[in-house]
């Protein structure tokens, strides 16, 4: 290739990646399946050439931090929610802890959370949902969920409120959207903040609005299983400039100063202003605002995302046909309660929940350990019942955290429920061998 210009050549090197693709990847992903030997995933990646050009693309720039395709993905992930700023972090966990951290800012004033004060979520969710609100000194305070939903009984928001409370911060369980009128009036009511963890529900939507778009601010992963991937990646998203004032600042180190990564002074004040007890003119990009955290994602990352948010329609789409496919052939199964939804919400269902009912001839691990046996994946809805995990064994109930009742509704989902996968790889001839072994089980009265 001697005397080929650089451009021309990252042209042939793209070209060549494309093929690559061709070559490499696009015989596994269309893989034929062989019933009972090959896997069936609960999920899984789902790519083609323009993720692996658009990662080579990034590595030629060799800019190894946040850069063009990051602030790129951050238009494209904002004006596909309709919300005016979108930030991107790299991991849900992250986003779910600088969600959480935006809301504890001197900024804030009066209505800033306090450590002591209390958080409104469910124990039968995802741990870095909750996580933020104990490892801040915050108390979580737990109510039970619907059976029907596995989302939060809004009935129950009422006996978890104190003085104390200043937040509301619930997942959107497997991608079925919570009781967002009733949660949100509440929260107005009672001049709570609403923090939607949208991690499993990206492209749902309640009443016509995208979930992660009625609180104050949202979160979003981009982990492998997910809506979208990036490997991994996550995004908070918000209406509110303050909010996202304070976002970026905790995101990049708890800076005061608002310059993109290798860009000095576009904020017009590096040499000339006055900060805290600082002396005038102390430089605006060593000035911190927040006691903050490095939660950036990679440009590399944020390459892959913005070829994946291109699909993210056609891959809701696949996940609505999966799940309405699986429900058509497990519905009348007497032993198992199928996942719901309220008929104002439109999932883009993560997963396919189903409960081994009382009285059943068989538990929930005996069919488990079958679909596992016979090569279909399952997984429990995350903690079940977070608060009989090791993790709280340190913790004491009426201090560090508190609970509404006897949670009867979460007990249930950690004995009895689990999911299957539904994600856009999963082909026709995989759903249809998950129904008939999972008939057949059931058929068989274990």
């Amino acid at each position: 290739m001697g005397g080929m210009k650089a451009e021309e050549l990252r042209g042939k090197i793209l070209e060549l990646t494309a093929e690559y693709y061709k070559l490499a990847h696009e015989p596994e992903q269309n893989k034929q399946f062989v019933p009972g030997k090959s896997k069936v995933n609960y999920a899984g990646r789902v790519f083609d050439e323009k993720e692996m050009v658009n990662l080579t693309d990034a590595a030629l720039d060799f800019w190894l931090t946040y850069g063009r395709y990051s602030r790129e993905f951050e238009h494209k992930l904002a004006e596909y929610l309709g919300v005016k700023y979108a930030l991107l972090v790299n991991s849900g966990s992250s986003a779910n802890l600088l969600a959480f951290a935006v809301l504890t800012s001197p900024l804030l004033g009066e209505r800033r959370i306090r450590r002591g004060d209390e958080v409104i979520t469910v124990a039968c969710a995802f741990p870095t949902t909750v996580a933020p609100i104990v490892q801040f000194g915050a108390v979580p305070v737990f109510a039970d969920v619907e059976a029907g939903t596995a989302n939060i009984d809004p009935a129950e928001l009422e006996k978890a409120l104190s003085p104390k409370s200043k937040a509301v911060m619930l997942a959107h369980t497997l991608g079925n959207p919570f009781d967002l009128r009733a949660v949100r009036e509440f929260c107005q009511r009672h001049g709570l903040f609403l923090i939607e963890d949208n991690c499993d529900a990206l492209g749902s939507r309640f009443e016509g609005k995208y979930t992660g778009t009625w609180g104050d601010i949202g979160t979003s992963s981009f982990y492998p299983p997910h809506h979208l991937t990036m490997g991994e990646g996550g995004a908070v998203y918000t209406d509110d400039p303050l909010l996202k004032k304070i976002a970026l600042s905790i995101r990049d180190w708890g800076r005061e100063c608002w310059c993109d990564s290798g860009k000095d002074n576009s904020c017009g004040c590096r040499f000339t202003r006055q900060f805290g007890k600082l002396p005038v003119g102390y430089d605006h990009k060593y000035v911190y605002s927040h006691f903050g955290y490095n939660l950036k994602a990679t440009d590399l990352q944020a390459a892959v995302g913005c070829a994946q948010l291109d699909k993210l329609e056609k891959f809701t789409a696949a996940r609505k046909k999966n799940y309405a496919y699986l429900k058509e052939h497990l519905q009348d199964l007497p032993d198992l309660e199928i996942f719901d939804r309220y008929p104002e919400s439109d999932p883009a269902w993560f997963g396919f929940l189903m409960t081994v009912k009382g009285g059943a001839p068989f538990t929930r691990n005996e069919l488990t350990e079958y679909l596992e046996k016979n090569l279909i994946q399952t997984r429990n809805l995350f903690a079940g019942n977070l608060l009989k995990h090791p993790c709280f064994e340190t913790l004491q109930e009426g201090v560090d955290y508190r609970v509404t009742g006897e949670l009867p509704n979460t007990e249930k989902i950690m004995h009895n429920s689990f999911w299957i996968g539904l994600y856009p790889g999963m082909s026709k001839e995989k759903l249809d061998y998950m129904i008939a072994t999972i008939r057949e089980f059931c058929g068989a009265g274990r």
